[in-house]
């Protein structure tokens, strides 16, 4: 199968996500610089969702860029992909209105886990159709920045129960590190 509705409805769903978000977010209530405090949380929290759709768009461009067709399986990973970025609006919303409980920073890294996972998985589904000597899975190499995510994530929920600010602090380090262009799919499909 060709691969042009998996990337027009990926992206039409990630639009989708960050309609939601940026609806979530509310004017302030009066019209002075103070007025803004109350909702300087619910902003912050919207600019790293942001950044994250953003990073999962991205990736998820080059990564579709570098092959050819798709299966069945790659549909279905790609739909569990998106059902995870799709929980980013309320769990945006809980983590900024409550001013980081616990619960809602952890939720937030569980489910910025779950959309490591899931690409995770959409990206082997990937390989393993496309073969271990595709540009896919040359690109991705070893998927250093993948793997160090993942335990920023569930370091970063452990920490949300004893010092949530230290698990925003490093939700946003893991968000910094994939703002750091990747080049390795843009060189090999250029080959």
């Amino acid at each position: 199968m060709g691969k042009g509705r998996v990337e027009a409805f990926s992206d039409g769903v990630i639009a989708i996500i960050i309609t939601i978000m940026v609806l979530e977010l509310k004017v302030p209530d009066g019209f002075e610089l103070e007025a803004l405090r109350p909702v300087i949380p619910i902003f912050l929290a919207y600019v790293l969702s942001f950044l994250y759709v953003g990073i999962y768009w991205n990736n998820h461009h080059h990564t579709f860029h570098a092959v050819q067709k798709v299966t069945g399986g790659v549909l279905w990973a790609n739909l569990h992909l998106l059902f995870w970025l799709s929980l980013l609006p309320a769990i945006t919303h809980w983590i900024g209105e409550s001013h980081l409980a616990a619960w809602p920073t952890a939720l937030y890294g569980i489910d910025l886990f779950m959309c490591a996972m899931a690409y995770f998985i959409l990206t082997h589904v990937l390989i393993r159709h496309h073969g271990p000597d595709s540009t896919i899975a040359r690109a991705l190499g070893r998927d250093f920045k993948g793997k160090i995510s993942v335990v920023i994530y569930l370091a970063g929920v452990a920490l949300a129960f004893v010092a949530p600010w230290i698990s925003v602090v490093l939700y946003t380090l893991c968000a910094v590190m994939w703002l750091v262009p990747d080049r390795r799919i843009e060189l090999l499909v250029e080959e």
